[in-house]
C-alpha cells in the first residue's frame, strides 16, 4: 500500500511540534544547569534508578557511607533518558545530587507511550511475572503477548493466578483449562491470593535473589500484591470498575522496591498490552517458544501456516503437540504486524 502523503498543513503542525519538544528540551537542561551551578559535588559513585519523575530521578546509593539511602538527583542532559532499575554513576550534591552517566543494560522492557512509540519502562530485569485474576477475565491472546514480548527481551516469565479466593464453579474449569496450555509449554504457573494469603510463600521462593516485574491488566491486583509482599508500601489499590470490568490505573511511575530477604521488584504502570506491530515475523514466531521445533519443516518456505499443504505447524496442532488457541493466538497477532503479509 502506497504511504499517504502529507500535506502542507500537517507538514507545519509536525514542525511546530518539534519546535516545541526542542524548546522545552532546552528548557529542561537551562533550568538543570542553573540548579547545579555553584553545587559542590561529591564523589562519582555507583548507585540504581528507584522511580523517575520527568525531570528528577530517585537515587539509590549503592557504596559510600550512605549506602542504601535515596537521592533526589537530576541526569545531565547528554545521557540518555533512564529508568528504573537502571545502573548509574552519580554524584551527591545540596539540595539535588545529578547524574552524570548510565551503565550498559542487561535488557529492557518497553511500552507504547501516548503517541505510540515505544519507551523503555523498565531495566536490567531478571523475570518477568504476568498477573491474571477471575476478574477481570483473562484471554490467552493477552496472556501470549506478554510471553512473546519476555521472549524477545530474554527475560524469564512465570503466570501468576491472583484472586484465587474469586474462583468458584463457574469459572474454575476455564481458568484451569487456560492455564494448563502454559504448564504443558513449560511455564511456571502459580496461584495466589493476596486477600487471603494463599500461595504466598510459594510466590516469595519464586522472587528471592531476583529482580522481577509485574505486568498485566489493571484490576488483576498487582498493587495488593505489592502491598502483600512489602507491607507499608501503601501502593494505592485501585478498585475494580463494575461497569466493564477493567481495573483503574492505580499506580503512575515505575518504582523499585527491595525484599528483606533479597531479590528486587519493580511495580511498573497499569501495562494493559503490548504492542507488537513493530516486530517482524521471525521474531514473533520464536516468541512460540513451542513452534521452534517445527518452523523449518514446512514443505514450502515461504508458508504462512494457514491451509498450505505440508505445514508442519498446522500438522502439529492436529497432533496435539501445539495448542489449537496458541496457533488461532498467533494468527491474530500475525495481522497486527505492521509487515503482515495477512
Amino acid at each position: 500500500m502506497k504511504k499517504k502523503q502529507l500535506n502542507r498543513r500537517q507538514l507545519w503542525r509536525i514542525q511546530k511540534m518539534q519546535e516545541a519538544y526542542t524548546h522545552r528540551a532546552e528548557k529542561k537542561e537551562s533550568l538543570i544547569e542553573e540548579t547545579l551551578k555553584g553545587t559542590d559535588l561529591g564523589e562519582e559513585q555507583k548507585g540504581i534508578v528507584i522511580s523517575n519523575f520527568g525531570q528528577q530521578l530517585d537515587i539509590e546509593a549503592l557504596e559510600g557511607e550512605h549506602q542504601g539511602k535515596i537521592f533526589r538527583c537530576f541526569q545531565r542532559s547528554n545521557i540518555e533518558s533512564l529508568v528504573t532499575g537502571d545502573y548509574v554513576i552519580w554524584q551527591e550534591g545540596e539540595p539535588v545530587g545529578v547524574v552524570i552517566a548510565v551503565l550498559p543494560r542487561e535488557n529492557f522492557l518497553e511500552r507504547p507511550s501516548a503517541l505510540g512509540e515505544l519507551r523503555p519502562v523498565a531495566a536490567n530485569i531478571d523475570q518477568i511475572v504476568i498477573v491474571i485474576a477471575p476478574l477481570p477475565e483473562p484471554f490467552n491472546n493477552l496472556i501470549d503477548r506478554y510471553l512473546v514480548a519476555a521472549e524477545q527481551y530474554r527475560i524469564a516469565p512465570f503466570l501468576l493466578l491472583n484472586k484465587s479466593d474469586l474462583i468458584n464453579s463457574e469459572n474454575s474449569e476455564v481458568l484451569e483449562s487456560l492455564l494448563a496450555i502454559y504448564r504443558d509449554i513449560g511455564y511456571p504457573v502459580l496461584t495466589v491470593s493476596s486477600k487471603t494469603g494463599e500461595g504466598m510463600e510459594a510466590f516469595k521462593a519464586h522472587l528471592e535473589n531476583k529482580t522481577s516485574v509485574f505486568v498485566g491488566q489493571s484490576g488483576v491486583g498487582k498493587s495488593a500484591l505489592v502491598n502483600k509482599l512489602l507491607p507499608g508500601t501503601n501502593t494505592q489499590i485501585g478498585e475494580l470498575s463494575e461497569a466493564r470490568d477493567k481495573g483503574r490505573h492505580t499506580t503512575t511511575a515505575a518504582r523499585l522496591y527491595h525484599f528483606q530477604d533479597g531479590g528486587d521488584l519493580i511495580d511498573s504502570p497499569g501495562i494493559r498490552e503490548f504492542h507488537l506491530e513493530h516486530i517482524d515475523l521471525d521474531t514473533l514466531q520464536q516468541g512460540f517458544i513451542e513452534f521452534q521445533p517445527y518452523l523449518n519443516e514446512c514443505k514450502f518456505r515461504d508458508c504462512m501456516h494457514e491451509q498450505e499443504p505440508g505445514c508442519s505447524l498446522k500438522q502439529a496442532v492436529e497432533d496435539n503437540k501445539i495448542h489449537s488457541k496458541r496457533m488461532e493466538s498467533y494468527r491474530l497477532i500475525c495481522k497486527t504486524l505492521s509487515n503482515s503479509k495477512y
